[in-house]
């Protein structure tokens, strides 16, 4: 008899819904969990004094140089003195690259993985997303449309809570919204401007994972409104954003069926051929060393899309000697991220007597244009943007000794706009995860070799978003003090890895010959054997990812129910 009717591999975005909803199934789940547990009374720092901010919240060089040498340079504004705790020391979780192809990898091991520390913009994927791969022969085209997600969109929508507005525009369908947050007069000009120069782009109000007219169901959670602090990335000791942490964890213990593990790092999954499942996940204990197997009827794969990857690949045996479900032999191809360092930034005239309340944790967001409502491009798919425009406020930063220093710094600073694209990356085989064959980590699992470059594709686009970037904040009126446009295309493209939305490289797909998964994040080969978070997506678009983590995941995880329910699993 099996310890626990379902193993869920990762309590981070992904891992926490598919928790919640297998427990509100009426299923014994074990989350297993590799790094430590967080405790928001402790852990959280969002309620810390100015003053009890050690070095004004920077990490000391020489710290950084030993310990966060990727973490700092990838999300230099998140990873802080008080906030270095939630992300990795990556001198004690190696991993290499090919060589003259960097790759930032992104990570945080604890309760709730990167839930915690995410930006929190919120986007469904649109009809067309579901569909490029498709008409353009691009990798393989989606198993599933937009209609299949459509409801479990709405479903998780509801219970995370999405602040935004409805807009009626097909590439990005609206979602179940809380009310959103009021654009600054700043937004509203380069609304007005934008819109009014380019009738086929729109400016609207970023979509965010925020709540701002809770429900019965989150207060009951214990979350609350968002107070608009933009301390976000110390943790929201409010609830106020969505994170594992807040909410689905919280929903999944509230059954009962919740059993945790902390410190729980996944070696492998023990397949059995007989039986074609897997029989048993073998787990080392991160801090004693300690071995051990657990059992399950399911098994859930969610440590996110690169570690998912590697554990995959290190799951060898005689019937799969590539790597766990890998008869396609794509497990680990197909790795894609979003590209962007198109950017452009100036100040805002004709404001100085106009502030924002608050500071909103969101700003706004242009949806994509290009091949949607435009067509005069040298590349397929596309790109949005994401940005703001806030006055600068009594920051000390302004020139000046003594008395003329008090003086200058007296008044806020100038209204400041900024927006920067994220555009969507092909996939490609041979941009791949791979095993070291020798190099091991300290707890004996291999460390992985990151293979991965944009391609034309991508340089193409981000040459087209910086001469938009640029003209849409002239349009505006917008004075325009830095431009990625003038830049070398290389300084124009973000090391891959570095948007932290990686995934591919255990993709959905019709055809097991061509795909990992199938339309329900079930293995083809492994049925007892689910993926959902990144790896499993066949494409990425060019929208923040997570609410289509959350979809899939708690599509995949009442599909796993039903099947056991009727005697499948």
């Amino acid at each position: 008899m099996a310890d626990f009717d379902a193993i869920v591999i990762g309590s981070g975005m992904s891992g926490g819904w598919v928790a919640k909803e297998l427990c509100e199934r009426g299923l014994k789940v074990l989350v297993l969990e590799r790094g430590r547990e967080i405790d928001p009374a402790v852990d959280y720092t969002d309620h810390l004094a100015p003053w009890q901010r050690p070095n004004l919240d920077r990490i000391p060089e020489d710290e950084v140089a030993q310990h966060y040498y990727v973490q700092k340079t990838g999300v230099s504004y998140a990873v802080q003195e008080t906030t270095k705790q939630y992300w990795v020391k990556d001198d004690e979780h190696p991993y290499e690259t090919a060589e003259g192809k960097p790759f930032d990898w992104l990570r945080g091991y604890h309760t709730a993985g990167k839930s915690i520390m995410w930006s929190r913009q919120t986007y469904r994927l649109g009809p067309q997303d579901f569909e490029s791969n498709k008409q353009d022969g691009h990798g393989i085209d989606w198993p599933i449309r937009y209609n299949d997600l459509r409801p479990w969109y709405e479903h998780v929508e509801r219970f995370a809570g999405i602040s935004g507005s409805r807009e009626n525009l097909p590439q990005l369908p609206d979602s179940i919204f809380q009310p959103a947050f009021e654009l600054t007069a700043g937004e509203q000009v380069l609304k007005r401007g934008v819109e009014s120069a380019f009738p086929t782009r729109k400016v609207i109000s970023a979509r965010i994972a925020h709540l701002t007219a809770p429900t019965e169901e989150q207060t009951a959670l214990g979350r609350g409104a968002c107070q608009s602090r933009n301390y976000c990335h110390r943790g929201c000791s409010f609830g106020a954003y969505f994170s594992s942490m807040s909410a689905t964890l919280p929903a999944a213990r509230r059954t009962g069926n919740l059993t945790m593990v902390h410190n729980a790092i996944v070696q492998k999954l023990d397949y059995d051929p007989a039986t074609q499942r897997i029989s048993g996940v073998r787990v080392i204990d991160a801090q004693t060393k300690e071995e051990r197997v657990y059992t399950s009827n399911v098994v859930f794969l969610n440590a996110s899309t690169v570690a998912t990857t590697v554990l995959m690949l290190n799951s060898t045996s005689e019937t799969f000697p590539n790597g766990l479900a890998n008869r396609s032999g794509q497990l680990g191809r197909n790795l894609v991220d979003h590209v962007g360092q198109a950017v452009a930034a100036g100040m805002v005239p004709g404001l100085d007597d106009r502030y924002h309340a608050g500071r909103a944790p969101g700003g706004i967001y242009i949806p994509r244009y290009a091949n949607i409502t435009e067509h005069d491009t040298d590349f397929v798919r596309g790109f949005g943007f994401q940005g703001g425009v806030k006055r600068q406020g009594w920051n000390g930063d302004r020139a000046g000794i003594g008395a003329d220093f008090k003086t200058a710094n007296r008044t806020p600073g100038p209204w400041f706009a900024y927006i920067s694209a994220f555009g969507e990356m092909l996939p490609n085989p041979d941009n791949r995860i791979t095993l070291h064959p020798t190099r091991r980590d300290e707890w004996g699992m291999p460390v992985p070799v990151i293979d991965c470059a944009f391609g034309e594709n991508e340089r193409k686009m981000m040459q087209r978003a910086s001469r938009d970037a640029k003209a849409m904040l002239e349009a505006a009126g917008i004075y325009v003090v830095m431009s990625s446009e003038s830049m070398p295309i290389e300084m124009v493209m973000s090391k891959p890895g570095n948007k932290i939305h990686e995934a591919g490289t255990a993709r959905m797909g019709a055809d097991p010959m061509q795909s990992v998964l199938n339309g329900w994040n079930q293995a083809h080969d492994v049925p007892n054997l689910f993926v959902t978070d990144g790896a499993s997506l066949p494409s990425n678009g060019c929208q923040n990812p997570s609410l289509t983590y959350m979809a899939i995941s708690a599509r995949a995880a009442n599909h796993a129910a039903d099947l056991m329910r009727d005697g499948a699993l």
